[in-house]
């Protein structure tokens, strides 16, 4: 059996404000629960937990509710390169300062 998990303050709180827009997006959209949740293939009490923020919620039920609402686009696009601007820095640290062309060694055709 797993450990129990809580993640930390922060997770939460990102969590909370996702469930918010997504409770937001279905509003805007005129949806009900139980139709975002039928065609996220997911319960309404679901929905309820994933508006709520719910931590124990998994990433693809929280994808799948993206897709019923036409947001899955932008979930893919979360931790892509352009966006990554640490990493980009990490990235460009590591290139080399000076780029050498190696000649080849070996034998030579002087036969």
């Amino acid at each position: 059996m797993p450990t129990p998990h809580t993640p930390p303050a922060a997770v939460r709180r990102v969590l909370r404000k996702l469930g918010a827009d997504i409770r937001d997006a279905r509003r805007r959209r005129k949806l009900p629960m139980a139709v975002v949740a039928e065609r996220a293939f997911t319960s309404r009490s679901t929905l309820q937990k994933i508006e709520a923020g719910d931590t124990s919620v998994s990433i693809g039920i929280y994808a799948g509710v993206l897709q019923a609402l036409g947001l899955l686009e932008e979930l893919g696009r979360v931790a892509d390169i352009s966006n990554d601007s640490v990493g980009q820095v990490l990235a460009s640290a590591d290139l080399p300062k000076h780029v050498h062309i190696k000649r080849p060694t070996g034998s030579s055709s002087d036969d």
